[in-house]
């Protein structure tokens, strides 16, 4: 069995090494789709969507309204710290593919129920534009 729960943001980036657009300072409302698949328990409950939110929203909190930036981008860390702007410095480039990766990685890193056996991302950048992502557990 499956259950599926959606995360919305809004979260600024840029990526210096992009030859279009991208470069510059934008942002986004960022929408993610996480999927736990695994045996239900006695009572029915794959996880308890309490459970998965106490896992996501935290995640969600500290990205939404602030800007996402790689830790080599010093010019927009210096230019972000003195307008005292809300900000999360990452060791990668924030693109779709690694933001996804992101939340895999906080995913996987929290203490998930033994009976989850699949996770997957789905990361909307814009409305049709995602990247996704699948792990097995087990």
């Amino acid at each position: 069995m499956k259950i599926v729960r959606e995360y919305r943001w809004e979260m600024g980036h840029r990526l210096p090494f992009h030859d279009g657009g991208c470069r510059n300072l934008h942002g986004h409302s960022y929408k993610t789709i996480i999927e736990m698949e695994g045996e239900a328990d006695k009572n029915g409950i794959v996880i308890d969507f309490y459970l998965l939110d106490a896992i996501m929203k935290p995640i969600i909190a500290e990205l939404d309204h602030g800007f996402l930036v790689w830790k080599e981008d010093k010019e927009l860390i210096d230019v972000l710290d003195h307008i005292k702007s809300k900000m999360v410095i990452v060791d990668f480039q924030s693109t779709a593919e690694n933001i996804c990766n992101y939340f895999m990685d906080k995913i996987r890193n929290s203490e998930l129920p033994k009976n989850i056996t699949t996770v997957k991302c789905k990361l909307y950048e814009t409305l049709d534009c995602f990247v996704e992502d699948e792990i097995k557990l087990i």
